[in-house]
């Protein structure tokens, strides 16, 4: 059994898993899972650039998890940054930063290296030997895995919930137009991915990642933010289109008073269940399977 630390830093959040890894059983034991939004990509869309502020609340989520690391006594670490800091010109910023802080450099992977995190993280566990379509709804970038025990097809495009509400959202709630142009943009995007991936052919869509999880929990009419009860949830199509539907008529503050919405998720979570509707309307799923195993799972797998 190896204690390993893996670091996914996206766009909107950065999140820790700490276990013990057992490669021989095939099981991965949580000593601290954690998450913070720190938002690394607010602007890149824009300006290219990664903002100051933006690094700096990065920065103080990692020297938070450079405690938790040494605390729990990890022996392997590895720190994953994926679309916002891809895009960024001044990225060598960031990983200095990440270097100093936590001893290790941030592997600035491709889209198709994120992919094949994801797609081992969601279904290792997963009973059977399915056709699976996995999808990861992150802030600046979505990803499309085909696959059965390993991936067989990848791409990477550049919808998220971040990038699609900086883009084109500027009344509260968001008007028809507004929401338009998202599923205008999710919809050329998919027909992109579709060029080399065969998305209609897998019997499973698996979804990953925050804007899935909370639409699940909405969907699942939770008090509470409970990640046992969404984990491996079935939400159906007609539900996902509600949420999506009641999302797109909330203010800011409406949406905030839900209490499984997470603070960071506010005003980016109308995007985020408008790309997943999208995405089930195109390959015609009648459910999705929610996962809270995900890219962070695969690094940790990835250090075994």
């Amino acid at each position: 059994m190896t204690r390993v630390a893996a670091v996914d830093c996206g766009t909107n959040s950065i999140r820790l898993l700490v276990a013990d890894a057992d490669p021989v059983a095939g099981t991965l034991v949580d000593l601290d899972r954690r998450m913070r939004i720190v938002r690394l990509g607010q602007g890149v869309d824009r300006t290219g650039r990664l903002a100051p502020e933006a690094l700096e609340r990065t920065f103080a989520a990692c020297r938070e998890y450079a405690a938790v690391i040494r605390e729990l006594g990890a022996e392997r670490i590895r720190f994953v940054a994926t679309s916002a800091s891809r895009d960024a010109e001044n990225r060598d910023d960031f990983v200095r930063g990440v270097l100093d802080i936590l001893g290790v450099e941030p592997e600035v992977i491709t889209g198709g290296q994120e992919a094949e995190f994801s797609f081992t993280g969601a279904t290792r566990e997963l009973e059977g030997t399915d056709e699976y379509l996995v999808v990861d709804i992150g802030g600046g970038s979505t990803e499309f895995v085909v696959g059965t025990e390993h991936v067989e097809a990848a791409r990477s495009v550049d919808i998220g919930c971040v990038r699609l509400t900086e883009r084109h959202v500027r009344t509260d709630p968001p008007g028809e137009a507004e929401a338009a142009a998202i599923r205008a943009d999710v919809r050329a995007a998919i027909a992109l991915a579709e060029e080399t991936v065969p998305l209609r052919e897998a019997r499973t869509l698996v979804g990953l990642a925050g804007s899935v999880t909370t639409v699940a929990a909405i969907a699942l009419g939770l008090e509470e933010y409970d990640s046992a009860a969404i984990h491996r949830s079935r939400i159906p199509y007609e539900r996902v289109v509600e949420v999506a539907e009641a999302l797109c008529s909330m203010t800011h503050d409406e949406r905030a008073a839900i209490p499984v919405i997470h603070p960071g998720r506010v005003d980016v979570i109308t995007a985020g269940a408008l790309v997943l509707q999208e995405i089930m309307a195109h390959v015609d799923a009648k459910e999705v399977v929610v996962s809270e195993h995900d890219i962070l799972d695969g690094i940790a797998w990835s250090l075994v």
